[in-house]
């Protein structure tokens, strides 16, 4: 099959005017103009039109557990009190809405012009029972150790009932305050031997930074009622915690890393180059501290996108994330910003060589969204940052969903 658009924009060199991608099963074989491709094999081209074609959009962190809480949590007064919030939230929620939310998430994130995904699920036993995602899914077994152990051995199974080509697993810790070092310790030995992700919480709230750094303040308190042992806090930050227990590499997908303390910055110069995502709109709902992005773009992290869970949120869409970003950093390019929904998370993924871009030999992951007839190639990605609305055509490995 040939793919024509007005556009296209592969994030791996210049927008192609009138351009085109050949693609045969699931993976691109060519990508040029329309001119040069057409010839070879004109019976299979399909033309989209007035439409600018680009990789399909990678979602760094979310949680679909909670796709059916949109809108039940007016903005908390702490983080904290968030907890208590979803919590009371949760003890009314049945194994059947989990599964429907589940299922819920799935479509919308894939309406939204998302064609891979990672998901953290707290049910990995219920999970298993959801229909065959509609898009590429990588499940996050969210492990929380406060009054009984767990273990990642057990999860990873739960998880691997699981199955279908566009499925793959990892272990989540949930975050310092609900795992311990040996269960971040336990994770990491599994996931080496299975060749699994690893994904965390870290530094989301202030909540967090006065429980590690303070000894005190209502997440304080609530672990220390849970029976959460409380001898790590009052020395350090969260952030300087897990590194200084040497649990944080290269191999980590972190999330957040909201609030930094002035030392936490000269540690992390030195530090592991770990994945970090920013969830822009669940940030903006907490009110947490503004996001350090210039300072860790400095010292060599690459930032991707995720649109946590949609209890603190409002729908799935990664390119309202963009636009959020833009609204707190307006001097990042389009293209900076469009990479941090394909080539950082395709890299956090660890599918740098697969996905994340328009490129031959990459999966055929991409979507199509309106870019007007008088748009050209100078202003293609700025059309496509402000593109809102549900995405009207995509593919997923090589299958077209239009």
């Amino acid at each position: 099959m040939i793919l024509r658009a007005r556009l296209v924009a592969t994030m791996d060199g210049p927008v192609i005017e009138d351009g085109a991608v050949e693609v045969k099963g699931n993976r691109v074989t060519a990508v040029g103009r329309w001119s040069e491709l057409r010839g070879s094999n004109p019976n299979r081209a399909l033309d989209l039109g007035e439409r600018a074609l680009l990789p399909g959009l990678i979602n760094a962190h979310s949680h679909l557990d909670y796709t059916c809480l949109r809108g039940a949590i007016p903005r908390p007064h702490s983080f904290t009190a968030w907890i208590g919030a979803i919590n009371e939230c949760k003890a009314s929620l049945s194994p059947g809405d989990y599964v429907r939310s589940i299922e819920a998430g799935l479509d919308e994130a894939a309406e939204f012009g998302t064609t891979s995904l990672a998901n953290f699920t707290a049910i990995p036993e219920l999970a298993s029972r959801t229909a065959p995602a509609p898009l590429r899914t990588w499940w996050f077994a969210e492990m929380i150790y406060v009054r009984a152990p767990v273990s990642p051995v057990a999860e990873y199974e739960t998880l691997r009932r699981m199955s279908g080509p566009l499925t793959h697993l990892g272990l989540a810790p949930h975050a310092p305050f609900t795992a311990s070092a040996q269960l971040y310790r336990d994770a990491v030995a599994v996931a080496a031997k299975r060749d699994l992700l690893l994904s965390t919480h870290l530094a989301e709230s202030r909540d967090e930074m006065q429980m590690f750094r303070d000894r005190s303040g209502p997440l304080f308190d609530l672990m220390q009622q849970l029976g959460r042992p409380v001898d790590d806090c009052g020395r350090q930050t969260p952030l300087t915690l897990m590194l200084q227990h040497g649990l944080l590499d290269e191999r980590w997908i972190v999330a957040h890393v909201n609030e930094l303390a002035a030392g936490d910055c000269e540690l992390l110069a030195s530090a592991p180059r770990f994945h970090i995502v920013h969830c822009p709109r669940s940030h903006a709902y907490f009110g947490h501290t503004p996001f350090a992005f210039e300072k860790l773009r400095a010292l060599g992290f690459k930032i991707s996108l995720g649109t946590d869970s949609l209890a603190s949120n409002d729908d799935l869409s990664l390119l309202a994330e963009l636009r959020r970003f833009r609204h707190a950093h307006p001097s990042v390019p389009a293209h900076e910003l469009l990479g941090m929904v394909t080539i950082n998370p395709a890299a956090a993924l660890r599918q740098a060589d697969s996905l994340g871009k328009i490129r031959r030999g990459f999966l055929a992951d991409l979507i199509a969204v309106p870019c007007g007839s008088g748009c050209d190639a100078s202003d293609a990605l700025e059309k496509i940052v402000a593109f809102s609305g549900k995405v009207p055509w995509r593919m997923i490995d090589g299958v077209v969903h239009a």
